[in-house]
């Protein structure tokens, strides 16, 4: 009953419901983008071409279904999103990049994105040039001339970074993160098609396994809750200081750190990885020598499955230690009068913090591995790949950290609302 009064209170706000029908609509902008084709398409082939080059199925998953039908929104928010990581990963190397991302504030925050943004479109219009050469030279596209592909480049590049501005649209005036929306958009979407494939495919033999199928899907959703909301709470007191004629400090709070503070990232990074092999290897063709050794080992149940896993684990630390400085935090908590009860303030501090940040992480990435590798161990099980949609990591992730984020946002906007009535 009180899940069903938040809701109604929800389109009783007149701003609140015209930010859900403003992202709606944007919603419905995005699946007909998805939904028009590149010219020149075979349609014909594409079921077949996208069962011998199954390793696109990822890129497949974040375009929302776009790169199956080859449209103009092939790409999705790819190229974005790459720009994001290699922009982080930056940071590393370019100690000016660095301070601007972590020490600038909103302001450096701001310039760093723009250079995200930026970085976009070379890396959108290198991936379509690469994604259409393969199209063609498999046959699933036409492109008769030079000028035919500059003009499908410059087309799909244009699709990539209209997303990136529907992103940032929804993320300034709507709800939560915009680029994580669209992504959960375009995976829902093509639930309905799949479950009634799934449906229509199946026996009853079957049965049992769609059963079990079912049972592991609500055991994994519970578990990316679980996890996804899981923190390791570290106690912080702030010493009491005077300022005048008023006394501040005294206080005593915590430092919450995530059980999986990397996300879906490690998952991104590692998929990427293993499918480079498996393109290149089908893009100059399967002969005998390297090529075709380099094609058995990826298309190794076990090998693929071993490699997963491994890369997911590491880079979980990796993207974390990238993006997360215990020094950093130590510095700012000592700057504000805070300490750990029981640990001195300065490097033995930023050493505790990343004692327990390890420790916290290793569960994380643990899961996050399973996670990624268990459609894998449940198609095995079964003999059953309809609903290997729901079980992907991947997706799986995506959608229950944006729907509990987005909950967090409806919830925050509430809560603002009564405080001004009160």
């Amino acid at each position: 009953m009180a899940l069903l009064n938040q809701f109604t209170q929800i389109f009783k706000i007149k701003d609140l419901r015209k930010k859900i029908f403003f992202i709606l609509l944007l919603f419905v902008v995005f699946r007909i983008m998805s939904g028009i084709p590149m010219p020149g398409v075979d349609t014909t082939y594409l079921a077949e071409f996208f069962n011998k080059f199954q390793a696109l199925g990822f890129a497949n998953v974040l375009s929302g279904g776009a790169l199956s039908t080859i449209s103009i929104a092939m790409l999705g928010l790819g190229p974005y999103i790459t720009a994001i990581i290699i922009f982080e990963l930056l940071t590393l190397i370019f100690p000016s990049l660095q301070k601007m991302y972590k020490e600038e504030g909103e302001a450096g925050r701001k310039k760093f994105n723009q250079y995200a943004r930026i970085a976009t479109i070379p890396l959108a219009a290198m991936e379509a040039y690469g994604m259409l050469t393969l199209f063609k030279s498999q046959g699933a596209i036409s492109i008769d001339s030079g000028l035919t592909l500059l003009t499908s480049i410059i087309t799909v590049t244009a699709g990539s970074v209209f997303l990136m501005w529907l992103g940032e649209l929804i993320t300034e005036k709507g709800i939560g993160n915009g680029v994580s929306l669209l992504i959960f958009a375009g995976i829902v979407a093509r639930f309905p098609i799949s479950i009634l494939e799934a449906i229509r495919g199946g026996t009853r033999d079957q049965l049992p396994a769609y059963l079990f199928f079912i049972a592991a899907i609500v055991i994994i959703v519970f578990g990316v809750v679980l996890i996804t909301e899981g923190r390791r709470n570290i106690p912080v007191s702030y010493a009491k200081r005077v300022r005048g004629n008023k006394m501040y400090g005294g206080v005593s709070t915590y430092l919450p750190m995530n059980i999986n503070p990397a996300g879906v990232i490690p998952i991104i990074f590692a998929m990427s990885i293993l499918m480079i092999p498996g393109m290149v290897t089908n893009f100059i063709g399967k002969g005998s020598g390297i090529a075709q050794n380099i094609s058995n080992f990826f298309s190794n149940g076990w090998s693929h499955g071993i490699m997963y896993f491994a890369l997911v684990f590491a880079f979980t630390f990796f993207y974390t230690m990238v993006t997360f400085d215990p020094k950093s935090i130590s510095e700012n908590l000592q700057k504000m009068g805070g300490f750990v009860p029981g640990i001195r303030p300065g490097p033995s501090t930023a050493k505790y913090i990343a004692f327990i940040l390890h420790r916290v992480l290793f569960i994380g990435a643990l899961f996050l591995a399973l996670i990624a590798v268990l459609p894998s161990i449940i198609e095995g099980l079964t003999n059953i790949t309809s609903f290997s949609f729901l079980l992907g990591g991947t997706s799986v992730l995506i959608i229950v950290s944006v729907v509990l984020d987005t909950i967090k946002q409806i919830n925050s906007q509430l809560q603002m609302r009564e405080y001004e009535k009160i």
